[in-house]
């Protein structure tokens, strides 16, 4: 969404986007900082649009992004092949910004900061504080984004931010205190998207169980309500629900709103309570397959996922057991398996009882094996059940209980004598309805009639 948010603004600010970046004048590559593969992924990113400027004519390669934001000058001495960092107060004004670039000025790197402090504790003060500041307000502005895909599914941020200070987690320092989007503005960027082809919208944020909290009077499953309404808009799907927030008026609306999928992206992050407690989360496996009864006696075929991460500082071997035998009983859609990485500004990072790398590697291993085969099996379950299936492309589409990462639905059809290829294939972006016939690992095989 970031990339779509600064494409919109170049573009409106005079500047023509290119679909190869050998192409370009100037390259923006926007980073990720929150874990050491991502940062790695980003640095090479930003070094293979340095050759470009050797080989293709580019002029400048500037980094913004998490990455950019986290670590700034830092980042600009250690890597001098980026003409430019900038960090996400920079955003607004990042047409200005690359003109100034293009003319040989040269950008200062951007210098950062612990964002936490910028906005008041109270999340109710945090409105008149933007207001106070001259930062742009809460009110509904018009939608600056431009689509990088044509695809009938697009992310919506709710929320940028986040209040809990987990120990593995850097995101709050560098994204800063919770702060909601107001939801005539989460409306309007919806018909946006609708009105450009989009006809699912995943609601993100770092925790969108919190949206709300910052608005007197607006709560998640209001701005569900809401977004029921928006004419041509097939399925609304929350993502990043915290658990130790999900109220059960939030279950009843996302399972009964209309254009609501049933769908509840949950990330547990463990099962051991003495490691959620030092990770500073709270729950542990018998709460947490209490809420996960709590949501299928309300809807027996919701989808669920989860992420956990292996390997935090002090983990025992009989608790990695613990997390596996959760994860067994708790017969899950979707599984994400991640390594512990030692952030560097993280309570973790100081916290004794360290795994080495090896070790790590090793439990992540044994439990995403784990996980493949729990989700192939919670896969082969589905088997005999009646779905609806959204449409990406020709014969291929994702059904309610899968998000974007959890897999597909490879259609078929009853028959009545016509191949295939003399068929009239739904549209991408329509709903159909498919009976799941068989499975493929994660994936779904389903039958039209």
């Amino acid at each position: 969404m970031d990339s779509e948010e600064l494409a919109g603004r170049l573009a409106a600010g005079g500047f023509t986007l290119v679909e190869e970046p050998a192409d370009a004048d100037t390259v923006l590559v926007n980073t990720c900082g929150f874990i050491d593969a991502a940062k790695k992924d980003s640095i090479d990113q930003i070094l293979a649009a340095a050759d470009l400027k050797a080989t293709q004519g580019v002029r400048h390669v500037v980094a913004v992004g998490c990455l950019a934001e986290r670590y700034g000058a830092e980042l600009a001495a250690e890597l001098p092949e980026a003409d430019a960092v900038l960090g996400f107060d920079d955003y607004p004004e990042i047409a200005r910004r690359l003109r100034q670039l293009a003319a040989g000025v040269a950008l200062g790197a951007h210098q950062p900061r612990d964002r936490r402090g910028l906005l008041p504790i109270s999340p109710v003060a945090r409105q008149r504080a933007f207001e106070d500041a001259g930062l742009p307000s809460p009110a509904y502005r018009q939608v600056i984004r431009r689509r990088l895909d044509d695809g009938p599914s697009a992310a919506l941020k709710i929320a940028s931010g986040c209040d809990r200070r987990c120990a593995f987690c850097a995101i709050p320092a560098f994204r800063g205190a919770y702060r909601s989007k107001p939801p005539a503005q989460v409306v309007a960027e919806a018909r946006w998207l609708v009105d450009r082809g989009v006809r699912e919208v995943l609601l993100v944020s770092e925790n969108s169980t919190s949206y709300g909290k910052d608005l007197p009077g607006v709560h998640p499953a209001q701005l569900l309500a809401e977004l029921s309404h928006v004419a041509g808009l097939e399925w609304i799907r929350m993502t990043y629900l915290q658990p130790a927030e999900l109220r059960p008026a939030l279950i009843d609306a996302i399972c009964g709103t209309e254009h609501v999928v049933p769908y509840f992206d949950l990330p547990f992050q463990h099962a051991s309570a003495r490691v959620l407690r030092r990770m500073r989360r709270f729950g542990d496996a018998e709460s947490f397959l209490e809420l996960l009864a709590s949501i299928r006696s309300r809807n027996p075929a919701a989808g669920i996922r989860t992420n956990v991460i292996v390997g935090f500082p002090g983990e025992t071997e009989s608790e990695l057991e613990e997390l596996g035998e959760f994860l067994a009983a708790a017969h899950l859609d979707a599984i994400g398996v991640f390594g512990y990485s030692n952030e560097e500004g993280t309570e973790g990072y100081s916290l004794d009882g360290q795994l080495d790398a090896n070790e790590i590697a090793g439990r992540v291993e044994w439990v995403a094996s784990l996980a493949d085969e729990l989700m192939a099996q919670r896969a082969e379950d589905r088997v005999g059940e009646t779905v609806p299936i959204l449409i990406e492309s020709q014969a291929i589409g994702r059904a309610a209980l899968q998000g974007p990462e959890d897999g597909i639905v490879r259609i078929e059809y009853a028959g009545n004598g016509l191949s295939q290829s003399k068929r009239r294939l739904p549209s991408p972006g329509s709903v159909v309805s498919g009976k799941v016939k068989a499975s493929d690992g994660v994936d779904l095989v389903a039958e039209l009639r």
